[in-house]
């Protein structure tokens, strides 16, 4: 007996989030990559003993594949750091990963209301013009860029605090990546939900310090203010997207350590590694960064910059450096709207749940908790256990 209310896009959807070719998936069920095929272009639907073969190799409850989507998600670009170094399969599991997210956002919707999204106006004759190279106009440009965000969120010329809620504050969702993408560091994604759009900001969860997460929300927020999202990046010449992620990073740089405040503080000893670590505790930026930043401004000249970054290596900076802390990925804006609801008791865990399926989100509890960077456990269905059918008796014989 086939599955009446089999939907294709849904098995397309759920292959792509686990990062499988069909042949991978051909290989877990003993399909044939033709029926996979022809599964998902919804030209024939499978037997039911086929489906549950699908549901145990992708790990999807059955009823996920029969449910419509009660949103329109559509993404455009995605802006990944790593674009050069990973895979598409990779890419395409991560891009899906974030329209799951964007489903289970706007249907929190119904209940919480989040900040709009809340981005200044930037004009970057630069990202019309594709600079293949660094220019002194560029870096002007890209400074007066840093100081008009600065203005505009009202973040004053010190070190900025809390990044992330800065950004979320603004409307930007700031999440994290699959644990199992360990090539992808961070990215940057444009998603419309019906008729609106939201920004995802991408970091990742493993082996994170503070420090280069703050970097990288900075970087994906240069890339949404900067640069076009209605094309292929893949499509673009490799000197334009290099000089797409230059021109992010000196925006970030900028941003996060002002000419001004920042050149200040860092002109007493430009030279000294020992003063940066110092430094990196009040502006909590990597040391990396900030040399590259003091290059930048001219306080070092170029053979100054490369020394400094041979010492950083000979230290065995350029992985772990002094001071850092881990980034943990904790009471960001979907983990908050959800342990609002829960402590609230707004919603218990299993009526929660139970919303999600009512929206089109069938999904076993761990990935949602995976999805929103929740704590394990968050959304186990406590069970109250029921009344012993066996009970003792009042009187106890004795033995003698």
């Amino acid at each position: 007996m086939a599955a009446h209310n089999f939907i294709g896009e849904r098995l397309k959807n759920a292959r792509l989030l686990r990062g499988m070719t069909l042949t991978d998936l051909a290989a877990e069920t003993n399909l044939s990559k033709q029926a996979l095929s022809q599964y998902e272009n919804g030209t024939i639907k499978p037997e039911i003993g086929n489906l549950f073969a699908l549901g145990k190799s992708l790990d999807f409850p059955i009823d996920y594949f029969s449910s419509e989507y009660k949103y329109r998600i559509s993404t455009e670009t995605t802006y990944f750091r790593s674009l050069m170094s990973t895979s598409k399969k990779d890419r395409l599991a991560q891009r899906v990963r974030i329209e799951f997210i964007a489903q289970i956002y706007e249907a929190l919707y119904d209940y919480v209301s989040f900040p709009h999204l809340n981005l200044p106006k930037v004009d970057f004759a630069g990202g019309n013009e594709g600079y293949s190279y660094e220019t002194a106009n560029e870096a002007v440009e890209l400074e007066t860029i840093a100081q008009h965000i600065r203005q505009y969120w009202k973040l004053g010329s010190g070190p900025i605090k809390d990044f992330r809620y800065t950004l979320e504050a603004n409307g930007i969702v700031v999440t994290c990546t699959d644990p199992k993408a360990e090539k992808i560091d961070a990215f940057s994604q444009r998603t419309l939900i019906n008729d609106g759009e939201v920004f995802f900001i991408v970091i990742s969860k493993k082996n994170q310090s503070l420090a280069r997460a703050r970097f990288d929300m900075a970087h994906e927020l240069a890339h949404i203010l900067l640069h076009p999202w209605s094309e292929d990046l893949e499509s673009i010449p490799k000197e334009e997207f290099k000089a797409r992620e230059r021109q992010a990073n000196i925006l970030a740089s900028s941003l996060l350590m002002p000419r001004d405040t920042f050149g200040f503080d860092v002109a007493h000893y430009p030279t000294n590694l020992e003063y940066y670590i110092h430094l990196k505790g009040k502006w909590n930026v990597s040391i990396q960064a900030m040399v590259y930043r003091t290059h930048q401004l001219g306080v070092i000249t170029t053979s100054q910059y490369q020394y400094l970054m041979r010492q950083i290596s000979k230290n065995g900076w350029r992985e772990n450096e002094p001071g850092d802390q881990p980034y943990i990925m904790t009471s960001n804006l979907l983990q908050g709207a959800v342990e609002l609801l829960l402590k609230e008791q707004e919603l218990s865990v299993e009526k929660f749940l139970n919303f999600l399926k009512t929206k089109g989100v069938i999904l076993h509890p761990p990935e949602v908790e995976d999805l929103l960077c929740l704590k394990k456990g968050t959304l186990k269905i406590q069970t109250t256990p029921k009344p012993s059918l066996v009970q003792l008796k009042n009187t106890i014989e004795k033995i003698e």
